[in-house]
C-alpha cells in the first residue's frame, strides 16, 4: 500500500494521508462506472437535470467550508476561492438546467423528395460511457468539477483524477456528489500522481477531458493513442493583452494588475505579456508600477496574492525571472520569497528572446513591451506557440473588434480581463499548443457526446433505383438525375433535357410521384401558354 500525504503549501501543515489506487482499484472502479452510466444514461435530460439540481444548494451551504480548504490546499486566497472556484460552478449549473434538453435534442434534417423519397433523417447526441476527468492543482475545485457536472448532464459517468497535491479536494468533490441520488459509481476518485493517470487511461475510458500543462497533455495524449481514447485537451498560455493610447488607461492599468496576478498568476489565462502602445507606454508603466507596490501578499483577509502551490513552479517563475534579468529587463524589483509566497514583480526592457515571453511562467511576472501601431500589435500578440485567450483595450469598439478577429487564439475579450472565460454560455478552449475540443457552453456540452446520425425509409417499394442489377441505361438515367438536380441553366432547361431519365424514376416515391410529375406537366404547360 503507497500512501500520499498532502502538504498545504501556506503553511506546511499535513493536510491528510491517501491510499494510492493500484492498477486493479482501477479496473474495479472502471466496471463499477460501465454499470453506473448504463443506468444514467437511460434517463431524460430533464430527469437527469432535476437529480442534479440540488448540488447548486450543496454549494451554497457550504461555501466557507469549501473555500477554506481551497485556500489550505491551494494558498489562494478566499476571495479568489469563491470568486473563481465557486460562483463559475453555479453559473454553469444554472445555464445547463435551462439549457441542456434543448442543446442535446434530437435534431432532424431535411431530405430530398427525389433522392430519399419516403424517408426521414436526423442526428441524435449519445453519452460516451466513461470519461477521465484530470484535473490541475491551481483551480482543482472549479476544473474537476465543471468537467463533471457537464459529463453527468450529458449522461456518462466519471472517474476523477486531481492532482496529487490536492488530494483533500477530490475526496470533497466525491463526497458532495454522494448526496445526490446517482447511481452507485457513477462518480468516483482515482488517487495518485503519474503512474495513477497512466494506469486510468489503459483502463479504457471512452473519453478523457484533461486540464494542465502542455507537457503532461502531450503525455497524455500519447497514451491515449495506444487504445485510442478520444481527448479534450486544455492546455497552457501565454496570453497577450493589448493597450492602445486611447483606452481608458486606469481602467486597463487595474486589469492587467488583475489579470497578471490573481491566483498569484496561477490562472491558464492570465495576461502573461503585455504590450502598450508607445504613444502612452511610459504614462502605463507608471501606473503599473504604483498599482504593483499596493499589492499584498498573504492569506488573510486583506491578502491579494496568495501561496504559490507548487514548488517546482517557484523553481520555473525564479529561472524566467533570472534569465530576463540576465538579457537586459528591468524590474519593479527583486522576486522576493517568503516560503512559498512570491511578491509581484512587473518587468520592462523585455523582448521576445527571453524565456518569460515565450514559456508559460505561471506565476507572479508581468512582463510589458511597446508597440508602435496595429500591424505591430498583432504581430507581437501572434508571436507565441499558444493561443488561448486575449484581451484588447480601446475605446475605439470597431478597431477593438477588428484586432480581435485577426489574434490567433479561441476566447477573446475587449476592455475586460480572464472574466469571459467563465461565461457559461461561450465555448472555452485553445488553439494551437493551447489545446484542443471545447467546454462550456452548448459546443462544450455536446463534446462530452457523440452524433449519431439515422435514416429511417418508409418505402413499400420492392427495392430502390440504385439497386442491383446495374445496366448502362441505369447508368444514362442517373446521370441525368444528377444533371437535372444539380446541372447548369434554369429549372425548366434541366427539366426538359432530363425528362426521359425522369420518368425512369417515377415509381420510386412514397409521396405520390405521379401526382408530382402531374405537377410538373401542369406547370410547364401553364408557363408555354402564357
Amino acid at each position: 500500500m503507497t500512501i500520499i500525504r498532502t502538504i498545504s503549501p501556506v503553511d506546511g501543515s499535513a493536510l491528510g494521508d491517501f491510499e494510492v489506487s493500484d492498477a486493479q482499484s482501477m479496473i474495479d472502479k472502471m466496471a463499477a462506472a460501465r454499470i453506473a452510466a448504463d443506468s444514467w444514461r437511460s434517463l431524460p435530460v430533464k430527469v437527469r437535470a432535476k437529480v442534479l439540481l440540488p448540488f447548486s444548494q450543496l454549494l451554497m451551504n457550504n461555501l466557507d467550508g469549501i473555500c477554506e480548504l481551497i485556500g489550505l490546499c491551494t494558498g489562494k486566497v478566499r476571495s479568489e476561492a469563491l470568486l473563481g472556484e465557486i460562483y463559475p460552478l453555479l453559473d454553469l449549473l444554472n445555464y445547463y438546467q435551462k439549457h441542456a434538453q434543448q442543446i442535446l435534442r434530437y435534431q432532424g434534417l431535411p431530405t430530398s423528395p427525389f433522392a430519399f423519397p419516403g424517408a426521414t433523417a436526423g442526428i441524435e447526441r449519445r453519452p460516451y460511457g466513461v470519461v477521465a476527468v484530470i484535473s490541475p492543482w491551481n483551480y482543482p475545485f472549479q476544473l474537476s468539477v465543471a468537467p463533471i457536472l457537464t459529463a453527468l448532464f450529458a449522461g456518462n459517468a466519471v472517474i476523477l483524477k486531481v492532482s496529487e497535491l490536492c488530494l483533500p479536494i477530490g475526496e470533497l468533490i466525491v463526497d458532495m456528489f454522494g448526496k445526490l441520488d446517482l447511481p452507485s459509481g457513477l462518480v468516483q476518485c482515482a488517487v495518485g500522481g503519474q503512474e495513477t493517470g497512466e494506469q486510468l487511461i489503459d483502463a479504457g475510458p471512452d473519453l478523457i477531458f484533461f486540464t494542465g500543462g502542455l507537457n503532461t497533455g502531450r503525455a497524455v495524449m500519447q497514451r491515449a493513442a495506444r487504445h485510442p481514447v478520444p481527448v479534450i485537451l486544455e492546455l497552457g498560455g501565454k496570453d497577450p493583452m493589448l493597450v492602445f493610447a486611447d483606452a481608458q488607461l486606469d481602467r486597463a492599468c487595474a486589469a492587467a494588475l488583475y489579470g497578471a496576478f490573481c491566483n498569484s498568476g496561477q490562472v491558464c489565462v492570465s495576461v502573461e505579456r503585455l504590450y502598450v502602445q508607445q504613444d502612452c507606454f511610459e504614462q502605463f508603466l507608471q501606473m503599473l508600477l504604483d498599482g504593483v507596490a499596493q499589492l499584498r501578499v498573504g492569506t488573510d483577509w486583506h491578502g491579494d496574492l496568495g501561496a504559490m502551490t507548487s514548488a517546482a513552479q517557484i523553481e520555473v517563475v525564479q529561472a524566467h525571472y533570472q534569465d530576463a534579468i540576465a538579457k537586459g529587463a528591468r524590474a519593479s524589483g527583486p522576486l522576493e520569497r517568503q516560503g512559498n509566497f512570491l511578491k509581484p514583480v512587473v518587468l520592462w526592457n523585455v523582448h521576445h528572446d527571453m524565456r518569460m515571453m515565450r514559456e508559460e511562467s505561471f506565476g507572479p511576472l508581468l512582463p510589458v513591451m511597446a508597440f508602435t501601431d496595429e500591424p505591430d500589435a498583432l504581430r507581437l500578440a501572434n508571436d507565441s506557440e499558444f493561443g488561448l485567450n486575449a484581451s484588447i483595450w480601446s475605446g475605439d469598439i470597431e478597431r477593438a473588434t477588428r484586432v480581435a478577429s485577426q489574434l490567433n487564439v479561441g476566447n477573446w475579450a475587449i476592455n475586460d480581463v480572464i472574466k469571459n472565460i467563465g461565461h457559461p454560455g461561450l465555448p472555452f478552449g485553445g488553439v494551437k499548443q493551447s489545446g484542443f475540443g471545447r467546454y462550456h457552453g452548448a459546443e462544450g456540452l455536446r463534446n462530452f457526446t457523440y452524433p449519431v446520425s439515422g435514416l429511417t425509409n418508409r418505402s413499400r417499394l420492392p427495392k430502390e433505383p440504385n439497386w442491383f442489377p446495374y445496366s448502362e441505361q441505369g447508368y444514362q438515367n442517373f446521370k441525368g438525375f444528377m444533371d437535372f438536380v444539380y446541372g447548369a441553366g434554369s429549372f425548366i432547361q434541366r427539366f426538359k433535357r432530363n425528362r426521359a431519365a425522369l420518368e425512369a424514376f417515377r415509381e420510386y416515391s412514397a409521396f405520390d410521384l405521379a401526382q408530382r410529375w402531374q405537377n410538373l406537366k401542369l406547370m410547364l404547360t401553364w408557363k408555354r401558354d402564357f
